[in-house]
């Protein structure tokens, strides 16, 4: 591998048409708009890695991860394969604003790394387990709208069902027993995007709870920076409450087990890159925190690279990998995840195994 270096790296957008609008508390994608980054060795094999871009939720824009993945793609040109992970030491300061940009450079080193190894991507993590299931999200709306969702998810065969909530009170009420009724032996999971106070929230759960519908966990009811209103939630319900926003970096993971401010994590590549991501997810289970695998509005590049992670280290609790579904194009080639939401790795000889559909010749 030392004899193999970086002949090239380029940039692009990466677009494609939603089948509809994904809705949260913080906002929607009314499309899918990426940054794709790839790399050639000198032996012909290429490395890709996707940078999911959430103005909504980051405050990260397209215009200034192109800029630094640019930057990048000049950088590490010349350099030998076999200098990763140091080869991304650099740019951890430089991209600390902009860690989508930081994972789409480690996600296609790691994929061009593996290939060159001839292994798949989740055996540089570990090798506990293959096959996950990924959750579906029923997204803000109506009552209607949860309905109809959640007879489609329910129809493919997948059997948890994620539910946003933080738009309205008693609509969200009427959503998440409209979705219960309907999914009476799944697993539902909440998530408010920060659209909740603290004081809301518990409330909410005490609504549900009178409907008795208890919910598996609930996700960053409150603002990311209320870590009191975080604690409070916590300390005050029975209910798991899962970390999402509030922990993007591995130490706001340590003040969370310090603070036991949640009992889960929610471990994203686009907030934290994937090598820092990997080591937040041994630091939880080390103290005992549960582990969810998520991600933003990704294609099946970085959800099936995602899905490597839980994959290889295992003791993931909760998968919510579904970007996918929501794709209403396809502009990838390999699919490891079916209808029903199984990630199934074992067909993966080597790095991710999903490539861009496009007319590149592929090898490696």
């Amino acid at each position: 591998m030392h004899s193999i270096f970086i002949k090239k790296a380029d940039v692009r957008i990466w677009r494609a048409k939603l089948s509809t609008p994904f809705r949260t508390a913080k906002g929607q994608h009314d499309f899918l708009a990426n940054v794709l980054f790839r790399v050639e060795l000198t032996n012909g094999t290429q490395g890709f890695g996707e940078a999911a871009v959430a103005t909504h939720i980051t405050g990260e824009t397209i215009e200034v991860t192109l800029k630094h993945l640019k930057e990048a793609a000049w950088e590490v040109q010349d350099h030998s394969i076999a200098a990763f992970p140091s080869l991304t030491e650099k740019f951890k300061e430089r991209f600390a604003g902009n860690k989508c940009a930081l994972a789409a450079l480690e996600m296609a080193l790691l994929d061009a790394m593996t290939r060159v190894k001839k292994m798949p991507l989740w055996r540089a993590f570990g090798n506990r387990v293959r096959k996950i299931r990924t959750d579906m999200t029923v997204i803000l709306g109506d009552v209607n709208d949860a309905e109809n969702a959640a007879r489609e998810i329910l129809k493919r065969g997948i059997c948890s069902l994620k539910v946003k909530v933080g738009g309205n009170f008693d609509m969200d009420l009427r959503r998440v027993a409209a979705v219960s009724k309907l999914a009476k032996r799944c697993p539902i999971y909440l998530d408010a995007n920060q659209g909740f106070t603290a004081v809301q929230t518990l409330k909410f759960l005490k609504e549900l709870d009178k409907l008795k519908i208890t919910p598996a966990l609930i996700e960053q009811p409150v603002p990311k920076e209320d870590w009191e209103g975080l604690k409070n939630v916590t300390r005050n319900t029975k209910i798991l409450v899962c970390a999402d926003e509030s922990v993007s970096s591995f130490e706001e993971a340590k003040r969370l087990i310090k603070e036991k401010a949640a009992g889960a994590i929610n471990i994203k590549y686009m907030k934290t890159g994937i090598l820092e991501a990997y080591e937040i997810a041994r630091m939880a289970q080390q103290h005992h925190i549960q582990l969810m695998i998520g991600g933003m509005m990704e294609t099946p590049l970085a959800t099936t690279a995602s899905a490597h992670l839980a994959a290889g280290l295992g003791g993931f609790d909760f998968i919510d990998l579904d970007a996918p579904f929501f794709m209403a194009q396809t502009i990838t080639r390999g699919s490891y995840v079916n209808k029903a939401g199984v990630y199934d790795l074992c067909g993966v000889k080597a790095g991710i195994g999903v490539t861009p559909q496009n007319p590149v010749n592929l090898r490696g």
